[in-house]
């Protein structure tokens, strides 16, 4: 089955073709990091624009790159949520236009379980049941994989995602946008001399507003710090917060199958401290380090069990800026 993955929920304008959700034929990615990085973050009304601009030559090559047509396309599987609306509506849009002229089923796909199966493409052993820590720009969530589309979140943050006190973090010491790379090249520099202080429930919820906040405020205060010090703490800090709730979604579950996904799943410190968890019976799965970031290939990869599934999307989908996991 060939599946035709588009994504545009931020700032990457990608088109994608996918084999039996498995197999990458062809995944072009534009992004916008370069146009954006003067404002110091992704500005929507921008990045619409852009995703506009190239939605139809992404599309165009990610055929050719996959030597294929559109008539050799099977479904047609646009992210239509969570992300900026602007955003979104142009991959929507143009998928609806697709699936109407060419025939095909249309699948919407929920951008954050397209994260999730990123990895499906990566492992091509791994199945449900599993637990994902899903980590990003966006979101911060440890999702219950019950089954391809069976879906239960255990537990989010309650105010920044992870990825936006990175960004926060980096934008203060002055490292730019965007900031989770430049924090995980600089820490790499450091050594842990701060323990910055940590948020924790009974749940298994997430807090980081606190952390970022210490950092900001240290940095006002003694602005000769050592950056690098300063980046591998708050790294230290952050990531203990997940060891530790992702420890308590095991002992609740009972699964020991744990799934990294996201944008900053990329972090090599993250990367580094939950493989040490192998070493108490428990498999660790990481997508490949191009796959953490937003693409379509990740996106049709979540389509193609979703079309398994019967999840067929009417010629009304729409953007939903605010979808949740549990709501698809």
């Amino acid at each position: 089955m060939i599946v035709l993955g588009i994504e545009s929920s931020c700032d990457e304008t990608s088109v994608a073709v996918v084999k039996d959700g498995r197999e990458i034929l062809s995944n072009i990615i534009d992004s916008q990091i370069k146009i954006h990085e003067q404002y110091g973050g992704v500005v929507p009304e921008i990045a619409s624009r852009n995703h506009i601009e190239a939605i139809s030559r992404v599309a165009k090559k990610a055929l050719e790159e996959a030597k294929i047509t559109f008539e050799d396309i099977d479904v047609i599987a646009p992210a239509y949520g969570p992300g900026l609306v602007g955003a979104l509506l142009v991959g929507v849009s143009y998928a609806r236009g697709l699936a109407y002229t060419l025939k095909k089923p249309l699948v919407g796909v929920n951008h954050l379980e397209g994260h999730i199966a990123a990895n499906y493409i990566t492992h091509k052993d791994l199945k449900p049941p599993f637990i994902c820590m899903l980590t990003s720009g966006g979101n911060t969530q440890i999702i219950h994989v019950k089954d391809y589309c069976d879906m239960k979140v255990l537990g989010k943050t309650r105010d920044d995602a992870i990825g936006e006190a990175f960004d926060k973090v980096a934008r203060v010491i002055g490292l730019g946008y965007p900031g989770g790379p430049k924090v995980d090249k600089l820490a790499q520099q450091g050594q842990v001399t701060i323990d910055f202080p940590k948020t924790h429930f009974e749940n298994l919820d997430f807090s980081f507003s606190g952390i970022k906040t210490a950092v900001i405020n240290l940095n006002h205060k003694n602005p000769e710090i050592n950056k690098s010090d300063l980046c591998i703490s708050f790294e230290k800090a952050v990531t203990e917060v997940l060891i530790e709730n992702i420890t308590k979604a095991i002992e609740q579950t009972g699964v020991k199958t744990i799934v990294l996904a996201g944008g900053v799943s990329a972090n090599t410190y993250i990367r580094g401290e939950f493989e040490k968890l192998e070493n108490k019976s428990i498999k660790i799965y990481k997508p490949d380090l191009k796959l953490c970031t937003d693409n379509g290939a990740m996106i049709g990869a979540a389509g193609y069990y979703r079309y398994l599934n019967g999840n067929i999307s009417t010629s009304v989908l729409n953007a939903v800026p605010n979808l949740k996991i549990d709501e698809i």
